[in-house]
């Protein structure tokens, strides 16, 4: 499909009066919406009610999920509507079409000033943008202060309650507005404030299953930035609604942050300059409050956090996003307030100034860097909620590849079998074939490197189901089992990959990079030899070191 060109206007870098005038523009279509025909192009914002397991299904052995085309997009991004940031709502938008996304979530932080003025006003600005450009999929929704703990992103299908929804259960359940932010071990509250958590995401469960808003999905926020999001509050918030509370991110935004002569000496790629303090969960080793390959300790590492959950047998799905809040080398910066004002009492920042100097800031601009690609089967809002809900889930970092399609099936099936987020049934000993198809980047990413994919690693764990112990954040029968050298192919190939049933259940998940930065994994060579390792303090270019990461797909075996 041809792609549309992006008008000259819509560029980060033009005035924000500018935009505002002019308003925002998709850079593309539907990116492989040929494969469902002139229907899906036409943007329905219905989407198929989301399938059950085939093992709850009774359907016998096997599984087959649906074609599916890939939506790119970002749940992190913030605006003037957040106290922290800088840019509009506009600039961010055009940003978002300049890179490729297809859908975008404005998660403003929590305060005051946005409950009472700002979640209100950008609603307005939000609701023009979707009937000016209704190809760009545009979510509002709201960065969560949990209590006891670290972000998370909350956001609606678009619908007449979801502003209502989102400054209800901000002034209800925000840790930060009303200060149930303890979470030290054995502290006074930090038993109330984990409670209310909980509580927090059964509510939104409510809302859902009563119809008040068609759906609302909830993901954790850079979750080893500060150790705080302990493994059992992850597990407690995931166990309320696990049809709600889907994931968290693999990857955090902030991915400038350690450019070389940038930032300074220690600073590290994603933010993650932090340390132990009595908050954080002591079970926590030191490095894992560091990056690895840009990725979060819990998702680089094999075997580790987000293993010992998918070895529970329950999907967990992982993303990545910029956190955009200031743009590396930009030029902008915040506007002056008028007199008498503040965040608080209008719940919007002034507008920012060029200054045409480089700024301080540590992230890309939506869509430059950090994607999430979600499977679906029809373009709009239910159907990427849809796709992230089921886990039709793929990240990478720079551009790393053009696409990436993945499918499990039986030996001599006939049928598409199951791709990421799957479940397939099967008897013990029967043989399987992953095929990956992987399409390599086919132009240079926005510095100019054509991006070249060097390895493909297979990830196997066993299912071993729940866990007694919930503060566990290892799977010791998790490892890379397959390293595939693609180095030097181009174009669109697949990989059929050999899989052997056993006598218990599994799920395989897949990992590959440049190959330009690696080495032992941070539980070892036996099961991990050539992982992601960290960068040195103030030395972390993220273009010299891209990774993508898959959802898993999971393997029952029955009797």
């Amino acid at each position: 499909m041809t792609e549309q060109q992006l008008p000259a206007w819509a560029d980060p870098d033009v005035s924000p009066a500018t935009l505002d005038a002019q308003g925002v523009s998709r850079r593309r279509l539907l990116r492989g919406a040929g494969l469902f025909g002139a229907a899906f192009a036409l943007g329905s914002t219905a989407a198929p009610a989301v399938a059950a397991p085939a093992a709850e299904k009774g359907r016998g052995y096997g599984g087959e999920d649906p074609r599916l085309a890939y939506l790119v997009g970002d749940h992190h991004i913030h605006s003037v509507y957040s106290h922290d940031a800088k840019y509009t709502f506009s600039q961010l938008a055009a940003a978002g079409a300049k890179y490729g996304l297809d859908w975008m979530v404005f998660n403003e932080h929590s305060n005051f000033g946005h409950a009472d003025f700002g979640a209100q006003l950008e609603h307005q600005e939000i609701l023009r943008a979707r009937a000016a450009n209704p190809r760009q999929l545009i979510f509002q929704g709201l960065e969560w202060y949990i209590p006891a703990a670290e972000h998370c992103t909350v956001f609606a299908a678009p619908g007449p309650h979801e502003v209502d929804l989102l400054t209800r259960f901000e002034r209800a359940y925000d840790g930060k507005l009303l200060g149930y932010t303890e979470g030290s071990a054995g502290a006074a509250d930090t038993a109330r404030n984990e409670a209310h958590a909980v509580k927090a995401v059964k509510w939104l469960a409510e809302q859902r299953r009563t119809g008040y808003v068609d759906d609302v999905l909830v993901l954790a926020n850079h979750p080893m930035r500060l150790g705080i999001d302990s493994p059992h509050e992850i597990r407690n918030w995931r166990d309320a609604a696990p049809e709600i509370m889907i994931g968290m991110e693999g990857a955090p935004g902030a991915q400038g942050a350690a450019l070389p002569g940038w930032r300074g000496a220690t600073s590290i790629r994603g933010e993650y300059e932090n340390k132990p303090s009595a908050q954080s969960w002591s079970g926590y080793p030191t490095d894992a409050y560091l990056t690895y390959g840009g990725f979060d300790w819990a998702t680089a590492t094999v075997g580790g956090l987000w293993d010992a959950m998918l070895a529970e047998g329950r999907l967990f799905s992982i993303t990545t996003n910029s956190d955009a809040h200031r743009i590396v080398f930009d030029t902008w910066k915040n506007g002056d307030w008028p007199a008498g004002q503040n965040f608080d009492t209008t719940g919007r920042l002034p507008d920012p100034v060029n200054t045409d100097t480089p700024q301080p800031g540590s992230d890309f601009w939506p869509g430059q860097f950090s994607r999430t690609h979600v499977g679906v089967t029809r373009y709009g809002y239910r159907a990427v909620m849809t796709g992230l809900r089921e886990g039709r889930v793929w990240v990478d970092h720079g551009h790393l590849l053009d696409g990436l399609e993945v499918r499990l099936r039986r030996e001599h099936s006939d049928g598409r079998g199951v791709t990421l987020g799957g479940r397939l049934r099967v008897r013990k000993g029967e043989k399987l074939t992953l095929n990956i198809t992987v399409t390599t980047a086919s132009r240079p990413n926005t510095q100019g490197i054509l991006p070249e994919l060097a390895h493909v690693d297979v990830v196997r764990g066993a299912v071993r189901g729940a866990v007694s112990d919930r503060d566990a954040w290892q799977a010791p029968d998790t490892k890379v089992v397959r390293t595939t050298d693609v180095s030097g192919r181009k174009g669109t190939y697949t990989l059929r990959v050999p899989i052997t049933v056993g006598s218990e259940s599994f799920y395989v998940r897949l990992r590959g990079s440049d190959g330009k930065r690696h080495g032992t994994g941070y539980l070892g060579a036996s099961v991990d030899p050539h992982g992601p390792i960290p960068h040195t303090p103030g030395d972390g270019d993220p273009w010299a070191d891209t990774w993508f990461y898959s959802n898993p797909i999971f393997v029952d075996v029955v009797d």
